[in-house]
């Protein structure tokens, strides 16, 4: 059964035969294993035994130690991590029939990055998730970090003003560990007093982490805002301009043929479907194809060629051009600053 890590605690009394955790946000990952481990030791299970599935891994080792009696409690923890998320045929059958057959004294739980489709329809999973709890554990964005970092606040019971909880959403956005780590701090430092914008500015850096993929989607949901401020996180960072261009031509191409094929009549459910967009992608891009002009669009591929041209020829890695080409994403700024040309 599918839960999101912040409904985990109505899940734990009485625990279930298997946790299933995987994902790439390290601070989800690190506090759903506290949350199942403090749950089953006050559940009696004192012992914990830790496994990795590396080169030359033995199937048996799980059956035996899933069999064995436990030297010191009736009860037992084995945490089995699966770091390609593949535990193959052998894995497959020894994790399918440990499971036909779950002992009330032994708890699994399997860890590992974020499972592809692929690993969700596969039939090792599928009995393992009608038998347990599956935490995907990935970093919430948008209004889903707000509502985490918000619970957080509360969590820690900080007394942050309206413009000090903005900062904090803008700096730590994508990067939940530093954000929890700040509040630790802020709870340290001023446990009960009234925070604003200028004092909390005193303590902390912008520790907020992007990926080219985050920052095409605020472009298409025509976020200026957090678009520019994801483009000079990237930058900091030392990304490579010829992925951030990569990434830009990839959307900007996919648009120029859904605006061209729609204006010949394709209905754009149709469309959706041919270029195989997925459900949670499709309001982005109806929401560019409504804002955006084929002349637009063809205007931004046509200036993004010519910052590829500068970098791939003069070696000139354009970090305005390439803010301005984002900014042409907003029909608004196109009108102003269309007219403008990369020497």
């Amino acid at each position: 059964m599918r839960v999101y890590p912040d409904q985990l605690s109505r899940h734990l009394n009485p625990l279930h035969a298997c946790y299933l955790i995987f994902g790439d946000d390290p601070w989800l990952l690190e506090t759903s294993k506290d949350q199942i481990r403090q749950a089953a030791k006050r559940q009696g299970f004192e012992e914990r035994v830790q496994l990795i599935q590396e080169t030359g891994f033995n199937w048996g080792d799980l059956t035996q130690e899933w069999q064995a009696m436990s030297l010191f409690s009736s009860r037992r923890i084995i945490e089995l991590t699966l770091p390609s998320a593949k535990p193959g045929a052998d894995g497959s059958a020894a994790l399918q029939s440990l499971l036909q057959t779950p002992s009330p004294d032994v708890l699994l739980i399997l860890e590992g990055p974020k499972l592809a489709s692929e690993q969700t329809n596969s039939k090792w999973f599928k009995t393992l998730d009608s038998l347990g709890i599956y935490l995907p554990c990935t970093t919430p964005e948008g209004d889903q970090f707000r509502r985490w970092l918000d619970s957080r606040i509360a969590h820690f019971k900080l007394n942050l003003q309206p413009d000090a909880r903005a900062m904090l959403y803008s700096l730590y956005e994508g990067n939940l560990l530093a954000a929890d780590q700040a509040m630790q701090l802020l709870q340290l430092l001023s446990p009960s007093k009234p925070i604003g914008a200028d004092e909390l500015s005193h303590y902390f850096e912008d520790q907020s982490r992007f990926t080219v993929f985050q920052l095409t989607d605020a472009l298409l949901n025509n976020r200026q805002d957090s678009a520019q401020h994801m483009l000079a996180q990237l930058n900091g960072e030392g990304t490579a301009m010829p992925i951030l261009l990569w990434a830009l031509f990839k959307e900007l191409q996919l648009l120029l043929s859904l605006k061209s094929e729609q204006a010949q009549g394709s209905p754009l459910n149709s469309l959706f479907g041919k270029h195989r967009i997925w459900d949670k992608r499709k309001p982005l891009y109806q929401t560019a194809l409504q804002r955006l002009s084929l002349a637009q669009i063809e205007h931004m591929l046509a200036f993004a060629s010519k910052l590829e041209l500068n970098l791939k020829q003069l070696g000139h890695e354009d970090w305005t051009g390439l803010s301005h080409l984002c900014l042409l994403f907003d029909p608004k700024a196109h009108s102003h600053l269309a007219h403008i040309n990369l020497d």
